[in-house]
């Protein structure tokens, strides 16, 4: 039962860290935003090119760092996928979405759909469609505690680090947020974008910083989601679900809501896979999803206006 607990959190780890920026665009730019799943793909393989362009291809992701399986030239490669994310998500907006945001909320949805298919399509172009991995080493998990404390838990050093990061950058981003100037006009503006204008807040400035951190969180969670799991061109649109199912569970417009909502969708999905199988992991996380938006039809941290 634990081990389905540590598996869920480390999945709804990365699931939280793509919400994080989903749901910012939701509650800012005010439109489902159906190609950030692609995002996360796209971080994931400029993480590998940049990996390979640093020579890291030779010895997997450079020397170790302590118990983790990647070292410096990894972190340097997730730093570049993190840059080129967010333009990719500030090129995504100059010239697409932010030509087509007098059209309405659908035409930008549409928009988003056809953007996601382009941007999976290239990835398959360019990487191919075999999974692929930043090393060929394997990593050992280790035990924590003891058997008989934790009845034989085991966990990874990396996914250990990814549920650590999950909880930073979400911390980072709640104090960002609430005390920087920008992150109170990001508030205003999800708030009352009308009267933040009139405040005298540049919506086109929010409108940056949104696509910005959500291009660079998208990125970390697809490089680690690479790093635990394995890259593939169909990893964004796999996770793409999971992801709007935990901004909705959690609250659009919340932080931590979201957080906490991926949360509840890994552990749905990590339980469903020892009960009915895998094949039924996004039916579970949905079952979960309705039956609290039953209870409360706002998310869980969500405000009703």
């Amino acid at each position: 039962m634990l081990q389905i607990v540590a598996d869920g959190l480390i999945i709804g780890s990365v699931i939280a860290l793509g919400a994080i920026g989903l749901g910012l665009t939701l509650s800012i730019v005010r439109f489902s935003n159906f190609s950030h799943g692609e995002l996360l793909g796209w971080g994931g393989y400029f993480a590998l090119s940049a990996l390979a362009l640093f020579g890291g291809a030779s010895d997997g992701m450079g020397t170790p760092i302590g118990p983790f399986s990647f070292g410096w030239v990894m972190l340097g490669a997730l730093l570049v996928a993190c840059v080129l994310t967010a333009v990719l998500a500030l090129a995504l907006d100059h010239v697409l979405f932010r030509r087509l945001r007098r059209q309405g909320a659908i035409t930008l949805v549409i928009a988003s759909f056809g953007a996601a298919l382009a941007l999976r399509n290239l990835l398959l172009f360019w990487y191919g469609g075999v999974p692929q991995y930043y090393s060929q080493n394997l990593q050992i998990s280790i035990p924590l505690v003891g058997r008989d404390v934790l009845g034989g838990l085991r966990i990874t050093p990396d996914q250990l680090f990814v549920l650590a990061l999950c909880l930073v950058a979400v911390t980072a981003l709640h104090l960002f947020l609430r005390h920087s100037t920008l992150g109170r006009s990001m508030r205003a503006t999800a708030i009352n974008p009308n009267l933040a204008r009139v405040a005298g807040i540049d919506p086109e400035r929010v409108l940056r910083a949104t696509w910005i951190i959500g291009g660079v969180l998208a990125a970390v969670a697809g490089v680690f989601s690479g790093i635990t799991v394995q890259l593939r061109p169909t990893m964004g649109v796999d996770l793409l679900l999971p992801l709007f199912a935990a901004v909705i569970l959690g609250g659009i417009g919340s932080v931590w809501g979201a957080v906490l909502g991926g949360f509840i969708v890994g552990l749905a999905e990590s339980a469903s896979v020892s009960i009915v199988g895998a094949e039924y992991r996004a039916a579970a996380a949905f079952a979960v999803l309705i039956l609290i938006l039953l209870v409360r039809p706002t998310g869980l941290f969500g405000e009703k206006h």
